[in-house]
């Protein structure tokens, strides 16, 4: 390698460090002011290592929260589920079949990824108020799914048209019926977008805040969102207690994409190039 190419590697090299440090500091400001007081956190001085290290505000989050981490679990577990219902028949059927309405319902599929989440929580206010769904852990889990399904279609979807016809058709030759092709070939064959869908809808469940804020208000439960922002008070804060519980939320979330990082890479690369 050349000299001017090893400069510009290392050029690059150190600009990438520098903005991935202004990125992750945010993140590493949170886990610093999760070990300190609101006396500390409040104060005039800026600690970059906490003074003394105490888990005194994990424990208080623990033993006040751990019900609402709970839910949020469940939650996010149901809006995964409730999301690959939906999307899997609806992708396959959009893949394998060229309907009248096929480029129609793709295009619509794109709009409804465009709507922001707060006008799609505002609507349901209003239909869950004549349903009853107010304050419920089913119509919480429908809303975060019917935020996700579009995406989730059109990303299985595209998986879904680069799978092997000849696979296809040697099982549909072998006497598969349909629902055995779509059960047998086509979910094994589509792990990695499954697996992609499924971590993006759980995330979405996991840290949903709009859908939370607007159709919970006076709820029993709520997500550890909404405990998050019931610590930062108008008249009082728990700024400590509030940072701890942030990281609480982050490390599921962390650990999930971590675990499944190679799936999704091979997923959302196949869903880019194939349409």
């Amino acid at each position: 390698m050349t000299r001017h190419g090893r400069l510009t590697g290392l050029l690059a090299g150190l600009g990438a460090l520098v903005a991935l440090v202004i990125m992750l500091f945010p993140l590493y400001a949170v886990v610093v002011a999760s070990f300190e007081s609101n006396y500390q956190l409040l104060g005039t001085s800026y600690n970059f290592l906490p003074p003394k290290l105490s888990f005194a505000n994990y424990s208080a989050v623990i033993s006040q929260q751990g019900g609402h981490i709970v839910s949020t679990l469940v939650i996010g577990v149901c809006t995964a589920i409730l999301t690959l219902v939906v999307a899997l028949p609806a992708a396959h059927a959009l893949a394998r079949y060229r309907f009248r309405v096929t480029a129609a319902a793709v295009g619509g599929l794109l709009i409804a990824q465009i709507l922001p989440s707060v006008v799609i929580a505002n609507s349901l206010f209003l239909i869950y108020h004549k349903l009853g769904l107010l304050n419920t852990y089913p119509g919480l889990i429908v809303a975060d799914a019917s935020y996700n399904v579009p995406f989730a279609i059109l990303v299985l979807r595209a998986f879904m048209l680069g799978l092997p016809t000849d696979v296809l058709q040697a099982a549909r030759v072998d006497g598969a019926t349909e629902w055995k092709l779509f059960l047998r070939v086509v979910l094994p064959m589509s792990r990695s977008a499954i697996i992609t869908v499924a971590v993006f809808a759980f995330l979405q469940g996991w840290g949903d805040f709009i859908f939370a804020l607007t159709l919970l208000s006076g709820s029993t439960f709520e997500p550890i969102t909404l405990s998050i922002y019931s610590y930062i008070g108008e008249f009082q804060s728990n700024l400590g207690d509030a940072m701890a519980l942030c990281i609480v939320g982050i490390l599921p979330a962390a650990v999930l994409l971590v675990v499944a990082q190679r799936y999704i890479a091979a997923g959302l690369t196949v869903g880019s190039v194939k349409g």
